[in-house]
């Protein structure tokens, strides 16, 4: 039934039931309107806007729950649809949001898939070029200082070059680890659990965190999805060392049941009902690329859960 039909029919029911009391009721107006005619005639008419109203939000519950969903509907959390019952006007139109819906969610998927495509090429250019172009000029620059500081007949002038070659040092250093993050070779080299295990102990030996790590050894996953749990892991432990405040992290990468589910856990802060960032964002849009599902929960004894679930389509027995 259409939406006009709907209407016009909740209320040929309010008029029809007020038109039978006038038929069978025993009430006369009489001229001029007597008090009590008037409390009769003013009674039937709230009764009858009130069950007007009454029948009208029933008929159109439907569209509120549409105007609710559409509000808070997010496509980075994918599967919120509405239940559609019947045919007509109104369940026709939450089929066709649910449909919009479907469409939103893949054209996002295949959005996100190119981009997050462009940006790991991107990051392997610029990988490149700071291990090919600055990290050899450095190189090159330290050789030179060492040589300078070889000959420097000056003592103090020695001490300012031996400080200088140390300071390029700490630089190319910070260059290497820089380009490794933008591309981790060891996850191409190695395979996921080398990766994430080099991940871990780079983070706990820059930040002091202790970091525990359980990894199951049987699980065999294709390669977008190791690049999406590494960038996953990456992102997590990158935000828990900036803002947590956590002195301990649980970095586990195991198989339960019907799925890989990678999960790092601290006993920080907690992240709260703030509003989520970019960061989180783009692990969600990561999520989608390979089906999972990412979800942030509060730790029992304080801080965040980050949990990846990975279908078992991804997993493959080793």
């Amino acid at each position: 039934m259409s939406l006009f039909w709907r209407i016009f029919a909740l209320n040929a029911v309010v008029l029809g039931a007020a038109t039978a009391l006038l038929l069978w009721a025993p009430v006369t107006v009489s001229v001029p309107v007597l008090l009590t005619e008037a409390i009769v005639l003013v009674g039937g008419l709230a009764v009858m806007l009130v069950a007007n109203a009454a029948l009208l939000r029933v008929g159109l519950a439907p569209l509120n729950r549409l105007n609710r969903r559409m509000s808070t509907v997010d496509v980075l959390r994918p599967g919120q649809r509405l239940p559609v019952r019947g045919h007509g006007g109104v369940p026709d139109l939450l089929r066709a949001f649910n449909d919009m819906l479907d469409r939103l969610e893949r054209e996002r998927a295949t959005s996100a898939a190119r981009a997050l495509s462009a940006q790991e090429s991107e990051r392997r250019r610029i990988a490149r070029e700071l291990h090919d172009e600055v990290g050899q000029t450095l190189t090159a620059v330290l050789m030179d200082l060492k040589r300078a500081a070889d000959r420097a007949p000056d003592p103090a002038l020695r001490n300012e070059l031996i400080q200088a070659q140390e300071t390029t040092r700490a630089s190319l250093d910070e260059v290497r680890r820089l380009a490794h993050r933008l591309r981790p070779g060891v996850l191409e080299d190695l395979g996921l659990t080398s990766a994430l295990t080099a991940l871990a102990t780079e983070v706990s030996d820059h930040t002091g965190i202790e970091i525990r790590r359980r990894f199951d050894s049987d699980l065999t996953l294709d390669e977008q999805t190791e690049l999406v749990l590494y960038r996953v892991a990456q992102e997590s432990l990158t935000n828990v060392a900036r803002h947590a405040g956590a002195t301990r992290i649980d970095l586990s990468l195991v198989r339960e049941h019907d799925a890989a589910v990678l999960r790092i856990a601290d006993n920080g802060r907690g992240a709260g009902p703030a509003h989520e960032g970019a960061g989180i964002r783009g692990m969600r849009e990561r999520a989608l690329l390979i089906g999972a599902t990412l979800e942030l929960l509060d730790n029992p004894p304080g801080g965040t859960q980050v949990s990846l679930r990975v279908p078992i389509g991804r997993v493959v027995e080793a």
